[in-house]
């Protein structure tokens, strides 16, 4: 069977640590049957910083092997109120992603998949990945749930991993930056629209030689 690796950054969040401070996060969705991944479903949030920490580990620890892609620039001038400034970011963010797992080097590093399927801490994924950790890296990929709330059946996703193809789509366009907004319950119908587009925006096509983790 073709393996295929189906990643993508949506739909950002405003989050707020206090009164003062607040920064946007990014849900990070991964569907894949390739053998390099134990779980086929998942959907993790991640901020910038996280993803800037992700590539220095991963450059540190490919020994400069490979040439990683870059993240899209820090601006300094970056406001969480500006719908185009967000929608930008993601983007980048998603295209260095989708480079990333083009990599059979890069997939065999802990770090990225404890970034792409776990929820935990920058500290608490490098005290994993170092083993310092009374879990393994698998068993904290599989402690993170994943809500199959935004796709249709098991069906669906099988045949959305047998068909590839390449399309621009848009359907991570941030549209509303205001916090009331952000615990709206997605329906059914919206669920399967998000199944549509997001089977159409990116499938990127991988044959990989590492096992499972």
């Amino acid at each position: 069977m073709q393996q295929v690796i189906s990643v993508w950054v949506r739909d950002p969040k405003i989050q707020k640590n206090d009164f003062w401070h607040a920064y946007i996060d990014y849900e990070i969705c991964l569907h894949t049957n390739s053998v390099c991944f134990t779980k086929k479903i998942s959907c993790v949030r991640r901020r910038y910083s996280e993803f800037v920490w992700l590539r220095q580990k991963l450059q540190a620890n490919s020994l400069l092997m490979v040439q990683l892609p870059e993240l899209p620039p820090k601006n300094p001038f970056f406001s969480l109120n500006n719908a185009q400034q967000i929608t930008d970011r993601m983007k980048g963010l998603q295209k260095f992603l989708e480079q990333i797992v083009q990599s059979p080097l890069l997939l065999s590093d802990s770090c990225l998949h404890l970034f792409l399927q776990s929820q935990l801490s920058v500290s608490k994924m490098q005290a994993c990945a170092a083993g310092r950790t009374h879990y393994s890296v698998a068993q904290a990929v599989q402690r993170c749930g994943c809500s199959l709330r935004r796709f249709n059946s098991e069906e669906d996703l099988q045949k959305d991993l047998s068909t590839s193809c390449d399309s621009d789509s848009d359907s991570s366009v941030f549209t509303d930056p205001e916090p009331r907004s952000k615990d709206i319950a997605l329906n059914k119908a919206e669920t399967a629209a998000s199944l549509d587009v997001m089977g159409a925006s990116q499938e990127e096509v991988l044959s990989c030689s590492f096992g499972s983790l």
